[in-house]
């Protein structure tokens, strides 16, 4: 399928409900290793990734565990489909225990040439609305990319920072929050096909789970910060169970750069733009 081709799937718009449950969020919240947040109180940053997810049969899942005809994204035809960043408002908290409205549209579809072949990007803008008052924009670059062995090690090495959590990503870790966020991705889990067909050392761990590990780093070290918008990147894979460290300094007032990594370099970055609250 040609570039213009999958341009179709510009402006494409879906409408979803869920409900913030608060069963699931106590499973996320024993993935994570954190106390659950009760009815009513708000969700931590980042665990809304764990809602809206649409379920598909078994049957219609591709070799990758990815929905085999795209589902609200376009197909991957034979190419391996990742999610390399977003860019993240943050309006009001959403609430444990709520019904929520999420409304998605493919923003952009781009072909890119990299180093490592023809690269596909799709932006895709999902709003999150609560009582009707838009609580949280999130807006996704997802790359589908040819199969080519992947990149392992950074050039950038890891920066000392203001603040730093070593995280050790064991394959319960990752199995667990596929679980939660019902991600059927097979590199995050299954170890012979993510070594022997698409040529990792291991199991590879979610971006969004480093990037809700980044975000929860940030906010232990300002606890009285309201984070009002974060972006990230990914830059290599991180691979299970090779410990890495999630950290970040404050650059300017109202103003973080984060990253995580480990020896190898860097694999993801970050900015987070928080405003700070008095105590109470």
């Amino acid at each position: 399928m040609s570039s213009s081709d999958f341009a179709a799937w510009i402006g494409r718009r879906r409408e979803s409900q869920d409900h913030i449950s608060f069963t699931l969020v106590k499973r996320i919240a024993a993935t994570l290793s954190e106390p659950a947040p009760q009815p009513g109180e708000a969700l931590p940053p980042l665990w809304h990734w764990a809602f809206f997810q649409e379920p598909v049969n078994d049957s219609e899942l591709g070799p990758d565990g990815h929905p085999a005809l795209g589902g609200f994204l376009p197909p991957a035809h034979n190419r391996n489909r990742m999610w390399a960043g977003s860019r993240i408002d943050f309006h009001q908290p959403l609430k444990v225990d709520t019904d929520v409205t999420c409304v998605s549209t493919i923003l952009n579809v781009e072909e890119k040439q990299g180093r490592t072949g023809s690269l596909l990007f799709v932006t895709v803008r999902h709003e999150f609305f609560q009582d009707g008052d838009l609580a949280l924009r999130d807006e996704q670059d997802i790359v589908y990319r040819e199969p080519t062995p992947p990149r392992l090690s950074s050039t950038e090495a890891l920066a000392e920072g203001q603040w730093q959590e070593r995280i050790e990503p064991t394959p319960t870790l990752l199995f667990r929050y596929s679980a939660v966020t019902f991600n059927g991705h097979r590199i995050h889990y299954d170890w012979p096909y993510v070594t022997q067909t698409e040529g990792y050392p291991g199991l590879v761990v979610h971006g969004p789970l480093i990037a809700t590990l980044n975000l929860r780093a940030f906010t232990k070290a300002h606890p009285t910060a309201r984070v009002q918008r974060f972006t990230f990147r990914g830059v290599r894979p991180l691979i299970s169970p090779h410990p890495f460290e999630v950290g970040g300094r404050v650059i300017e007032k109202g103003k973080a750069q984060v990253w995580a990594g480990n020896q190898d370099g860097t694999a993801q970055i970050g900015e987070i733009e928080f405003s700070e609250e008095a105590r109470p």
